[in-house]
């Protein structure tokens, strides 16, 4: 019984538990002000982040007891639930902030592209880990596999959600590279895919918007003051600058007083950043470094291709997800709505960051597994 606990990656673990928690904490300073305002209840998006982060601890303990071997047989089955629950979003969903990403469920509401994204990752490692005799055919090996990955960009593009759509492109695209394709075939592919996310990013005038506010947020803010990307960038430079190295105290963030737009979701870095500091940021960069560290470290220990592809995947998915809103917030890269793994407001986002955390720790514990198996065998 005892080994079968050590054979968990357990910084892996308390590094997500941990960055949940603080993000839990961090909602409810960023957001109160504004739940005050829409439902009369500081707590309320605390409440429900507490309820989303109840069920992904849930989910993160069923996955890392699972044998993640058995995606192999359940991938095919993933994928076609993913492309039905696209479908269905584009029925019945509900429309916020002009894409039509969600389904209600009672009270709550989920966002299936999220879920998309693991189902993605899954079948994306499970393919490819049995295209490795011939993965240098362009034809055969590298492309049947994309077109689904094309077809499942489309249904997110209907959406629209052009955030998500292109974290899954480069998701799909890192799969591929680390699938041993040629270089050539990973130039034609990733210009491709740039073209066709440079073609959506310029047609849509709020999508240039955004590509204009990340360039020069104060004249477009001229322009447009109280909706456009260059107010919401202005904003989160004060509310970084105000913060410094200590932070102006937990809960006395200024700029969450209806300055800054959306505080508890795409810009809440910013209000850590005021209230907590560097020394706040440096907590959530040192966690996500270590769920990356070990992330990996499971993923080149693994003694099959799927196992590893799977790592891989998902501790890309993660950490390229943090880093884009990270350079939203700071004006290093366009806004895209993205939120920050286990830290942004979000049910849809903690609880697949929190499966994707789960399934790590089952490849752990597989190849720990493994490797006593090997070890007790020698000694015999």
């Amino acid at each position: 019984m005892l080994n079968r606990y050590k054979d968990y990656d357990w910084w892996l673990i308390s590094a997500a538990v941990l960055l949940s928690i603080f993000g839990a904490i961090m909602i409810y300073s960023a957001s109160f002000p504004l739940a005050i305002d829409l439902y009369d209840n500081p707590s309320h998006f605390f409440t429900r982040q507490l309820i989303w982060f109840g069920g992904g601890m849930f989910l993160l303990v069923v996955f890392m007891h699972f044998r993640y071997p058995m995606f192999n047989k359940l991938s095919p089955l993933m994928i076609l639930g993913s492309i039905a629950l696209l479908i269905l979003v584009l029925v019945i969903g509900r429309e916020v902030n002009g894409a039509k990403s969600w389904i209600s469920a009672g009270p709550f509401s989920i966002q299936p592209s999220e879920f998309v994204k693991i189902a993605v990752i899954i079948y994306l490692a499970q393919v490819y880990s049995q295209k490795q005799a011939y993965i240098n055919k362009f034809i055969s090996g590298v492309i049947p596999p994309l077109v689904v990955v094309v077809f499942i960009f489309s249904l997110i593009m209907l959406q629209p959600d052009l955030g998500t759509a292109a974290a899954l492109l480069m998701t799909a695209g890192i799969i591929v590279f680390l699938s041993g394709a040629k270089f050539r075939h990973l130039a034609v592919l990733a210009s491709l895919s740039g073209g066709v996310v440079a073609y959506f990013a310029l047609t849509a005038s709020y999508r240039i918007q955004r590509l204009t506010a990340f360039r020069d947020p104060f004249e477009v803010a001229q322009e447009d003051m109280a909706s456009g990307g260059g107010y919401q960038l202005i904003q989160s430079y004060i509310a970084i600058a105000n913060g410094g190295i200590t932070g102006v105290g937990l809960g006395q963030s200024v700029q969450k007083m209806h300055f800054l737009p959306e505080p508890h979701t795409d810009f809440i870095l910013a209000v850590v950043a005021e209230e907590l500091g560097l020394l706040g940021i440096g907590f959530v960069l040192l966690c996500l470094g270590i769920i990356a560290w070990r992330g990996i470290i499971i993923g080149v220990r693994s003694k099959s291709s799927f196992g590893t592809l799977l790592a891989f995947g998902l501790v890309f998915q993660l950490v390229s997800q943090a880093v884009v809103n990270a350079g939203a917030a700071t004006g290093l890269m366009p806004i895209t709505g993205l939120p920050f793994p286990f830290v942004s407001y979000g049910g849809s986002s903690l609880l697949v960051s929190l499966m994707a955390v789960g399934i790590l720790a089952s490849i752990s514990k597989e190849n720990n597994r493994q490797k006593r198996e090997v070890e007790e065998a020698g000694a015999a």
